[in-house]
């Protein structure tokens, strides 16, 4: 009998690179919402290439979002969200080409959170920047992708590789506010004062204001901004 694969569940553990690990240790226990989330469909011609997903297929979720920035707040949110409506919008009924997208960002890398916004949009799209994937023969390449400081009208701009066409994108969170509470909390948390009790509170609300980002869809057409 073989050996279990890696990520396989076996009962109350997990099989990691051969070693088994209990499970309850393994996952990460999101809040429910993460489930009401609308996921990503891509195709990854290199992913199909090398056999990681068959006809490269993948589906990408808010919670894979979360985990590369290893938090969740309305920055990692909007970041999600303009990937997801501006690549329904480019796309249409067809799935995304995942590397045949090139991403241009209006601010410098350095400046504020752009660069989380750029992990988030890079991980769905595979744009990178000078770091990135260089090819296979002059196929599959996703090194000089991923661009910063341009000159454009919104933060953000998506353009096919195939067809040339392209969308700018902007995210405001503005419209749904931070709870009257999340202040005096956060000063608590960092002041070290908080009890247990408050730290909880804190978190529970700040994950509140991303639900009502991410599942109120009728709120969507005033965060995200085309143009």
């Amino acid at each position: 009998m073989g050996s279990p694969g890696n990520g396989q569940e076996l009962g109350r553990f997990l099989s990691c690179g051969g070693r088994l690990v209990p499970s309850w240790r393994t996952p990460v226990q999101n809040p429910p919402f993460f489930a009401d989330v609308p996921c990503i469909e891509m195709i990854d011609p290199l992913a199909e290439c090398l056999g990681a997903a068959v006809g490269g297929h993948i589906t990408y979720s808010y919670a894979d979002a979360v985990r590369l920035a290893g938090h969740s707040c309305p920055t990692v949110a909007g970041a999600y969200l303009m990937t997801k409506l501006s690549l329904d919008r480019l796309y249409g009924s067809e799935t995304p080409l995942r590397g045949g997208i090139r991403v241009e960002l209006r601010d410098a890398v350095d400046a504020g959170v752009t660069g989380v916004i750029a992990n988030v949009i890079g991980l769905i799209t595979g744009a990178a920047g000078p770091g990135g994937f260089k090819g296979i023969g002059g196929r599959f390449k996703r090194a000089g992708l991923l661009a910063f400081g341009v000159k454009q009208a919104r933060s953000v701009r998506f353009t096919r590789l195939d067809t040339g066409q392209s969308l700018g994108a902007e995210f405001d969170a503005s419209m749904v506010a931070p709870h009257e509470s999340q202040q005096s909390l956060l000063k608590a948390i960092l002041s070290g004062q908080a009890t247990a009790a408050d730290t909880a509170r804190f978190g529970e609300l700040w994950q509140q204001r991303v639900a009502k980002l991410l599942t109120s869809p009728e709120l969507w057409p005033q965060m995200v901004r085309f143009g």
